[in-house]
């Protein structure tokens, strides 16, 4: 592994050598991927040269209490022994961690879709607060967010919302919120304070490149027609709603939020491409998709991965096991326990894997 870590530095400082060169300056493309080659080394590159410094420093402590000392400066390099050790640890597991390999939507924007499930009025309500919830997030992160289609309930909530979330590594972070998501609580109409139980769907589709997942004109259908408000009311009289089937799969999507069509199909065409583009990646990696079943859950939409219980203020991750009775931070968008415990479970199955295969 040392090696390995020497020669991605070596790679480092090549590519850093490289956008300085005139020839890929003048290259757009090119600089495009030596600087993000470069940018995808960085981490881990300086992570091994604090490891390195660290392991010269300890080693030079260990030779420092060879000699003849007072046992205050004993006291003091053993000290420092103990605390050099400790750090070398984490920049190992750090390390480890770094060199696993990465997801290639991690970088990505995302789409999301929650859709009301079971429950009625109630479900309607949780999807908008799931929304918020991300929305939330999302603002803590400065991220972007770009609602792509709703369709609202005369009671504030929504039977489905899709939205775009733009920043650098809003995939790694809410990949697996997809999922069944229940909500256990009493309804503002309920009289005998009886808890009901509903539920919210959420899917979360990394963004695809256009180069990626290319649709022939001739396999798409186009359909326009009044968007519409709350309990169905048209909001206009034009004809600016879009709906986007894709021939060969049957997958459909619609978009209304916008007043233009065209801006209304484009939407609806970005988050077309990018179900196609996840299908396609379930496709090819099967056996990963599997592995984080096993660990995680599939991100199917019929499995229920939360519950949100609101008179215990409880939530409760079933993947993992995992409560907190942080249900109102969460709610507003404080998801960080949540998402981190999620990440670091799939990164000790991953390193699990990468042990047995070293051993086999």
């Amino acid at each position: 592994m040392l090696d390995k870590l020497q020669n991605l530095d070596e790679k480092y400082e090549e590519l850093g050598n490289m956008l300085a060169d005139p020839a890929v300056l003048g290259n757009p493309e090119e600089l495009r991927k030596t600087a993000k080659a470069r940018a995808d080394l960085e981490d881990v590159v300086m992570a091994w040269r604090k490891y390195k410094q660290t392991t010269e420093e300890l080693e030079e402590a260990k030779l420092m209490l060879e000699e003849d000392l007072d046992a205050e400066m004993a006291q003091m390099i053993k000290d420092e022994i103990k605390t050099l050790s400790a750090t070398a640890e984490d920049l190992e597991a750090e390390i480890n961690v770094l060199l696993l390999p990465k997801d290639p939507n991690d970088e990505r924007n995302v789409i999301v879709e929650v859709r009301a499930g079971t429950g009625g009025d109630e479900a309607a309500l949780f999807a908008a607060d799931l929304y918020k919830m991300y929305v939330r997030y999302a603002e803590k992160k400065g991220w972007k967010v770009d609602v792509m289609n709703s369709n609202e309930t005369d009671g504030g909530g929504f039977k489905e919302v899709t939205f775009m979330i733009i920043g650098k590594g809003a995939y790694s972070k809410l990949k697996f919120e997809s999922g069944v998501h229940r909500v256990q609580r009493v309804p503002a109409t309920e009289a005998s304070g009886r808890i009901h139980t509903s539920a919210a769907t959420v899917a979360v589709l990394p963004e695809a490149d256009d180069v990626e997942v290319h649709i022939e004109p001739k396999d798409l259908r186009i359909d326009v027609f009044c968007s519409s408000g709350p309990g169905g009311q048209s909001v206009n009289t034009t004809k600016s709603a879009a709906r986007v089937t894709h021939i060969p799969t049957g997958l459909v999507v619609s978009c209304q939020d916008e007043k233009s069509q065209q801006m209304n199909k484009e939407k609806a065409i970005k988050v077309l491409k990018s179900r196609l583009y996840e299908k396609m990646q379930e496709e090819q990696h099967g056996e990963e998709a599997a592995l984080r079943r096993s660990m995680i859950g599939s991100g199917d939409r019929s499995e229920r991965i939360r519950t949100y219980n609101f008179p215990q203020g409880r939530i409760t991750d079933h993947r993992i096991n995992l409560t907190t009775h942080r249900l109102e931070q969460t709610l507003m968008g404080d998801l960080d326990e949540l998402i981190d415990a999620l990440v670091s479970t799939d990164q000790a199955r991953k390193l699990k894997q990468a042990a047995e295969e070293v051993e086999e």
